[in-house]
Parts: structure tokens; sequence; C-alpha cells
């Protein structure tokens, strides 16, 4: 047999993976947050204007970031200031980008392909637009917000 066996640890991690980050990540204005909060330490109030969002909302996510150790908080006289438990979190979003647009132009290169001998029927619209030439060029931007 080829490669490693499953072993259960693997599988214990692969369930904590999935509970602790994956769900907390389930939401994109969570994604948004913890770009937000790698650029620098916010308030709730400064998340909520940044997103554009009520302070209610961005609470509850903060609330499920928070309960899933993505991000920490610190008081500052009457504020909790938030910020990020471990910046590494950055970094994985980034490379899950990088993934997601190779993929993306993958599929655009495939739809170009298809449209060129007509049969481009049926290829997904993210196919199509990730065949742009500009796109093709691009990089994921950096997470900067």
């Amino acid at each position: 047999m080829k490669g490693r066996l499953l072993d259960d640890s693997i599988k214990v991690e692969a369930t904590l993976l999935h509970e602790h980050v994956c769900q907390a990540l389930a939401d994109p204005k969570r994604i948004i947050i913890l770009y937000l909060l790698g650029d620098a330490p916010r308030n709730v109030t400064e998340i909520a204007e940044a997103l554009d969002s009520p302070q209610s909302t961005v609470s509850r996510h903060l609330k499920i970031l928070r309960e899933r150790s993505l991000v920490k908080t610190e008081r500052d006289g009457q504020q909790v200031v938030y910020s990020l438990a471990d910046a590494r979190i950055t970094q994985a979003l980034d490379l899950m980008r990088e993934m997601m647009l190779s993929n993306l132009r993958e599929q655009g290169r495939l739809a170009q392909a298809m449209g060129a001998n007509g049969k481009d029927a049926g290829a997904p619209d993210d196919a199509r637009r990730a065949g742009d030439p500009a796109l093709a060029r691009s990089k994921p931007r950096p997470h900067r917000i």
C-alpha cells in the first residue's frame, strides 16, 4: 500500500480542525475580520465601520472567532480591543486564496480551450472570467484591507 496509513490521530485532528477553524471561517465576514485584525488590533466599533455592518452582527462574529481561539481580547479602559491570537491564520488564508485563484485560472484555460473548439456551453461563469488575461496575470491581493 502506497503512502501512510490514516491513523486515529489524523482523524481526531481533522475533526478538531473542522470544529475550531473551518466552521469559524464559514462566513466571509469573519474572514475579512481576520484580515482587518491582521493589519492592526481594533475595537468592535472600528470593525463594524470597516465592514459597514451593525455592531451587534460584528460582535456575534467576534464571539465565534474568540470561542474558536482565532482572536484574543485585551481591555483598554472601557473598550475591548481584538487582535489575532496567531498571525499564521492570515498566511493560511492567503495560501487558500492562491490555490483558489490557481484553480480558477486553470478552469478558465479549460473553458477557453473548449470555446475554441465550439464546446464552451455550460462552462461556469467563474471559469470564463478566470480565463481573462488580466486575471491570469494577477496574484491574490495582499491581505491588507
